[in-house]
């Protein structure tokens, strides 16, 4: 499911909710064409290292786990810096995944 985001400015972002079947396939890249360099940062670091301990059979066991976790932390990210839900439905679904919280949503608005 996709949900829009929207920043004081007006700028809207859509972004998926759920597993990324981007990062699944394409590892840290998706995070670097965001522009989302922390994380494409960590991500690189972490197959590295796990590259460098299974002598490269392992780098792709972190790949698998930010597939589950990355579009959660992207969205968390945007709303630290001041994107908020752009609809009711958007706020809903967020809160039903538990990415914001009840009373979030009621400072944040839409």
């Amino acid at each position: 499911m996709m949900v829009k985001l929207r920043n004081e400015a007006g700028v809207t972002k859509e972004v998926k909710l759920g597993f990324s079947w981007t990062t699944f396939f394409f590892g840290f890249f998706p995070a670097l064409f965001r522009g989302d360099l922390k994380w494409a940062a960590i991500m690189f670091i972490t197959a590295a290292v796990a590259a460098f301990f299974t002598l490269g059979f392992g780098a792709w066991i972190p790949g698998i786990i930010f597939s589950f976790v990355y579009n959660k932390l992207y969205i968390k990210d945007l709303l630290e810096k001041g994107y908020h839900p752009a609809s009711d439905e958007a706020k809903a679904e967020l809160q039903s995944r538990g990415i914001i919280s009840s009373d979030t949503a009621a400072s944040v608005g839409a």
